[in-house]
């Protein structure tokens, strides 16, 4: 029996945020960002995801951020989505507002991570977020900052009570996990990384978070392709170049356990664009000279890539 999915398969694409030395929005380099990873043909994008720092910006930078992306975004064949991380449901829905008064139906949101949420906190948090905005569809980034990692059967709970949760961010996590969510409750949209996107291929139609598309659109394209076509050797072939990639070029900065925006603006600016590194407080960016280090080794052994 085929199931409908609540939400399409897509390579899911997000949007960093570009900040001067006085931690202001660089607008025009953040609009030209957008402009680009939708001249590379990606149509669902995001903002606001950790590599955003949707946990770092206050709220004139929310709301002005939102306003410029609604504006380079707001194409009938184009999908976004807003993402809104808090401390708490008041939090939450207060941002999602903002944005959906903007003119956003889809949302990004990820549990409150003060405390980690007992099973019946949990239903309500996703009822009172999700069912405050019938109009809207919610991704649910799913993560271990919160304290809590949803499971498959956890999702078949949330599903059957709140009919616009249709997709959720999954990027770690081997094959048991991905059967689990695929298992589980795949009327969802399962994202899986480039990392574990393999694993969901093999339990049927799943999408792909690309942390890296900026970077190499067309091998993410083509990953994603073989998936949506059932190759699944192609999907394999495809997923260990993704690895020697991250181990070799990334590998030496790997093992700072930076936040993921210290990693994400480097994929933007190796991606052709001219993109600052530097992160809100107080998170720290790499330097330069790492960025350059990291460039010439993606340069030696992968230059065919940047093509």
């Amino acid at each position: 029996m085929t199931i409908k999915q609540r939400y399409p398969q897509a390579i899911l694409i997000s949007c960093e945020i570009p900040w001067d030395e006085r931690e202001q929005l660089i607008e025009p380099i953040f609009r030209r960002e957008v402009q680009t990873v939708l001249a590379q043909g990606f149509r669902h994008i995001y903002i606001f995801g950790t590599a955003g720092e949707g946990y770092a910006v206050d709220t004139a930078q929310f709301r002005q951020i939102v306003r410029i992306f609604r504006e380079e975004t707001n194409q009938p064949d184009v999908h976004t989505m807003v993402g809104v991380i808090g401390l708490s449901t008041a939090n939450i829905v207060e941002r999602i507002q903002m944005a959906h008064e903007a003119g956003f139906r889809a949302f990004q949101i990820s549990l409150p991570s003060w405390a980690a949420l007992r099973d019946e906190e949990m239903i309500r948090f996703f009822v009172d977020v999700c069912g405050t905005f019938p109009d809207s569809g919610f991704l649910h980034y799913n993560l271990p900052r919160t304290k809590r990692l949803l499971t498959g059967a956890d999702y078949r709970r949330i599903a059957d009570v709140v009919p616009n949760l249709v997709a959720t961010k999954n990027t770690g996590g081997g094959l048991d996990r991905a059967r689990d969510l695929m298992t589980n409750a795949p009327e969802i949209q399962h994202f899986f990384g480039e990392g574990n996107f393999m694993h969901g291929c093999n339990y049927g139609p799943c999408s792909l978070l690309s942390s890296f598309g900026p970077m190499v659109p067309a091998k993410a394209k083509a990953l994603f392709a073989a998936g949506v076509a059932g190759q699944i050797e192609e999907v394999y072939r495809l997923h260990h170049e993704f690895h020697d990639m991250l181990r070799i070029v990334f590998g030496p900065l790997l093992a700072e356990e930076r936040i993921d925006g210290a990693y994400d603006k480097m994929i933007v600016r190796l991606g052709g664009l001219d993109f600052p590194l530097r992160l809100l407080s107080p998170y720290i960016g790499f330097s330069e000279e790492q960025y350059a280090a990291l460039a010439a080794r993606m340069r030696a052994h992968f230059g065919d890539w940047l093509a």
